[in-house]
């Protein structure tokens, strides 16, 4: 390796940022059993992507258990559209967006200075803890045998993506509310992540800022400020 040569695999998460936006749009949009698909389609291209972007040592193992495991809940939930196949496909899908947001995490905190990569990055994260939470719930109702909202609320994707999004802001508009308690201390956890997030991962961002360093005039330069007058040059 050659003096100067970066070390490790380039971090670049453009186009993750954009494939998160897409899966946001997508939830927020769709709704049924399709839409289930289609967006747990598009969370196997984020975690690979985000496989792209890590040392992790082992990668080739890791694509393959994503690809065959989201092959089986894409089977399980277009076979059957019971809540309990719906809940799986939830939790399968929470727990790739999961692994994610620690691949992404590391190799952001892993970077000497901010650059634009590194805001992609801690954007990402951002995103992915709320579409995370999001597919948590959705296991929850799938897989509990309760509603999850208060007041028979409907549920679907784009309701539990809202009413994650919400909390993890802490917004907290009131009009989706979680029923049960294990789904209450699931949404309690989602605004304490939301808020440590922010505040040490900003804090990271800035301390590994590097402004640009300050050039010392040459000898003799009018602007140099640490010229002594002749009067004075005699006390030095």
């Amino acid at each position: 390796m050659t003096a100067g040569q970066p070390i490790g695999r380039p971090r670049r998460y453009g186009l993750l940022l954009i494939t998160l936006i897409a899966v946001y749009l997508l939830s927020a949009l769709g709704s049924g059993w399709p839409g289930q698909v289609a967006q747990l389609a598009l969370v196997v291209a984020v975690t690979l992507l985000g496989l792209r972007s890590t040392d992790f040592p082992h990668r080739e193992c890791a694509r393959w258990a994503t690809v065959i495991g989201s092959a089986l809940a894409i089977a399980a939930v277009a076979s059957s559209h019971g809540p309990v196949a719906r809940g799986t496909a939830s939790l399968w899908t929470g727990l790739l967006l999961l692994a994610t947001v620690v691949i992404i995490l590391d190799s952001v905190l892993k970077l000497d200075t901010v650059t634009v990569q590194s805001i992609y990055g801690a954007l990402s994260a951002y995103i992915l803890l709320g579409l995370m939470f999001a597919a948590f719930f959705g296991a929850i109702d799938g897989l509990g045998g309760v509603d999850f909202f208060v007041n028979a609320e409907p549920a679907s994707i784009r309701t539990y993506q809202y009413f994650s999004f919400t909390t993890l802001t802490t917004l907290g508009y009131g009009d989706f509310t979680a029923g049960g308690s294990f789904g209450r201390a699931v949404a309690v956890l989602e605004a304490l992540t939301g808020q440590i997030f922010l505040v040490t991962l900003v804090a990271r961002l800035v301390s590994a800022y590097r402004s640009p360093a300050r050039q010392d005039p040459p000898p003799g330069d009018p602007l140099d400020n640490t010229a002594k007058p002749p009067e004075l040059a005699h006390l030095s």
